[in-house]
């Protein structure tokens, strides 16, 4: 009984010195800190405009971290949202309606992410290049379906979903569909033997093929997602800001991947947890929503998005560095006694 005591304590000890750990805190503490020493940082009308200002980067991160997990990286997801915005627009100009718009601009972000797996997975490229050359790629056609030009005359029964309260409250109805596809995305990741899979991957791609794994097949599908959540995330984006336009998310695949990373996913796969990240998400966001509070440039935004990005990659790895190191003199200690 003492010693699954002792194992229960060590357990509990190791989970709260992890990195995902750690960042649950530290978002916690900003929130705090920004609601006492911030103006309007914690009313309800902010509270609103926050969860909307996250919602792409946490809806983009869902697939994202199944994706790094396995070693791997989307750097198209900007672009597949741009494109969707620009489809949607032409297609709301061709007379279509929102009903059939919607579901014809997920699949077609599926297609986008589908041609990424395949490059991938089928000719054996490295998803860092794919994805770099298919982030111009889908940009550009995103500019030949629609141009310059923007679309904005859509139904406000929708643009005011996106962008309304549930009983005129304070909690956006966008919650309705962040709160579940995270759960669902949650429990994939750390309660199925597919999640599990992921992971292995991540950590041995080839050991991982030898035990039965599909990989090549695993990662495909992953693409696959990531391209559909984020054709999604392009017809909230446009819905939001009732504007499809070719530029529609720009940039905002390096605010994924700083909230992935810094949320404890490793950019080489196999470690990592989805609250984690969760938590990563909303201190980037909590962090740009009080600068523009103190009316700081967006210029100093993109640094601090930059910054956080930088630190996301180098301080897990300090922090991995002195557990060793504290680990190894422990060990040394012991042998010495």
């Amino acid at each position: 009984m003492s010693e699954l005591a002792g194992d229960t304590k060590r357990d509990l000890k190791r989970r709260l010195a992890g990195w995902d750990s750690i960042i649950i805190l530290l978002t916690v503490a900003v929130l705090v800190v920004a609601s006492l020493s911030i103006s309007n940082f914690g009313t309800g009308r902010n509270f609103t405009f926050l969860v909307l200002d996250l919602m792409p980067i946490m809806l983009v991160a869902l697939p994202m971290t199944f994706i790094i997990v396995t070693g791997e990286i989307d750097l198209s997801v900007a672009s597949t949202l741009g494109l969707a915005s620009s489809i949607m627009g032409y297609l709301w100009n061709q007379g279509l309606s929102i009903e059939s718009i919607i579901p014809i601009c997920i699949v077609a972000g599926a297609l986008l992410g589908a041609l990424n797996g395949f490059l991938v997975t089928g000719l054996g490229l490295p998803s860092l290049a794919v994805t770099i050359g298919t982030l111009a790629l889908y940009r550009g056609l995103a500019f030949v379906v629609l141009g310059d030009s923007a679309v904005a005359d859509f139904p406000f029964n929708y643009t005011g979903w996106v962008t309304g309260t549930l009983g005129g409250g304070v909690i956006p109805n966008v919650l309705i569909l962040i709160v579940p596809l995270a759960v669902i995305f949650g429990v994939i990741l750390h309660a199925t033997p597919f999640g599990r899979s992921l992971y292995a991957i991540g950590a041995n791609a080839q050991a991982a093929h030898f035990s039965g794994i599909r990989v090549a097949r695993t990662k495909f599908w992953l693409y696959v997602v990531s391209g559909a959540v984020a054709g999604l995330v392009g017809v909230l984006w446009t819905l939001r800001y009732s504007s499809a336009r070719a530029d529609n998310g720009a940039g905002l695949e390096l605010a994924v991947v700083a909230a992935v990373l810094l949320g404890g996913v490793s950019i080489f796969g196999g470690k990592g947890s989805l609250p984690g990240v969760l938590a990563g998400v909303v201190l980037l966001a909590a962090l740009q929503n009080a600068l523009r509070l103190q009316d700081v440039s967006g210029q100093a935004l993109n640094i601090v998005t930059g910054a956080l990005l930088v630190l996301s990659v180098l301080l897990p790895n300090i922090a991995s560095s002195i557990r060793s190191n504290w680990q190894r003199r422990k060990l040394r200690r012991a042998a010495a006694v």
